[in-house]
């Protein structure tokens, strides 16, 4: 399993010009390599035999960037230009300590090293502890982003317990454990708020026309999103953890959107809200944690009593069978998804 930990640099406006420099000359060299390979030349490139304003590290990486893209071209058949400024150390060639990250840039016609402060969390230290993978620089949205893969699990982690997850709109997730402890993740009304308030927003722009307003909006929208379901993903699987879970189940995400419980005013926010999304970061942070993902036959779900097998309509929150048991709607759909068989009777390792 690998991930991708992603660091801001706080570049000076000098490191920044060599950083867009370095890039394009990088992504030129890419280009010309492929080029000629896709041309009929047999030249065996190396950084000797390439022409380049690269320290050599970085020419090596750059040759082995444009193999991986030429077997691309060669299996697709579909021509590839890079056009993203873009530029990759090995995991030789770069180092980060004390939140400083330093690596080479070719710099009036010199390879010099530069060292630039990073915006480093104590979660991300933690995973590059001891760790030190490809680094690859690019610019996302006028920011100039580190990406650092990192691969391995975190051994010892996985337990033998198992915990069935429900996913919803009123409340984004309720996770339940073999052992009863159950806990509800998220915040359902404050998620609904944002949304129509961020769909206020949008009628009022268009109105006036504001179509890169409107855009922007949507992209600070989608990272709110994206962020609330990386801490409920988060917070859940150090429940996991701390539970000793050795398998999670999920209910099998295909026609969620039908068999979702919801009212007609909350329609527009079920077909925005990303359940794919939020399963993803349960897989991949799974993973890491050694902990199995397996996917389950939604059927009947919400409906079943876990006491007797009967089944019931829910009312409002609360579910009610007449065998006495009752319970939260959402928990029930936890405990049932639990226990439910695996969709076609295969597990989806994480």
């Amino acid at each position: 399993m690998q991930i991708t930990i992603q660091l801001k640099l706080q570049l000076t406006k000098e490191q920044t010009q060599w950083l867009k420099e370095t890039s394009k000359e990088y992504i030129r060299l890419v280009n010309q390599v492929v080029a000629d390979w896709v041309g009929g030349s047999q030249v065996k490139h190396s950084s000797r035999t390439v022409s380049a304003a690269l320290p050599s590290a970085v020419k090596n990486q750059a040759l082995q960037n444009a193999k991986s893209v030429y077997r691309k071209i060669i299996k697709t058949n579909i021509p590839t230009i890079l056009r993203k400024p873009v530029c990759i150390w090995n995991n030789q060639n770069w180092k980060l300590k004390d939140g400083v990250i330093s690596f080479p840039l070719w710099i009036e016609g010199k390879s010099k090293r530069v060292a630039v402060p990073v915006k480093i969390t104590e979660y991300q230290e933690k995973k590059l502890i001891g760790k030190t993978g490809t680094l690859r620089i690019t610019e996302k949205s006028r920011k100039w982003i580190a990406q650092i893969a990192v691969s391995g699990l975190e051994t010892g982690l996985s337990g033998t317990g198992v915990m069935g997850i429900d996913l919803g709109l009123k409340v984004p997730a309720v996770a339940v454990t073999d052992t009863g402890k159950t806990k509800f993740f998220g915040n359902g009304r404050q998620n609904k708020y944002m949304k129509r308030k961020n769909r206020s927003k949008r009628r009022k722009l268009g109105k006036l026309k504001k179509l890169s307003a409107i855009r922007k909006l949507n992209n600070k929208e989608q990272r709110w999103m994206k962020d609330q379901d990386h801490k409920v993903s988060r917070q859940i699987i150090n429940m996991a953890i701390q539970e000793k879970v050795g398998v999670i189940r999920l209910e099998k995400l295909s026609g969620i959107r039908q068999t979702a419980r919801t009212s007609r005013k909350n329609e527009k926010n079920l077909h925005s809200w990303s359940f794919y999304r939020l399963s993803q970061f349960l897989e991949y942070k799974a993973a890491l944690a050694g902990i199995r993902i397996e996917y389950v036959d939604p059927k009947y779900t919400s409906q079943k009593c876990p006491k007797c097998g009967s089944l019931n309509k829910v009312k409002d929150r609360d579910y009610q069978c007449g065998c006495g048991y009752h319970t939260h709607r959402d928990r029930l759909g936890a405990l049932n998804i639990m226990h439910a068989p695996v969709a076609d009777g295969n597990s989806l390792s994480a």
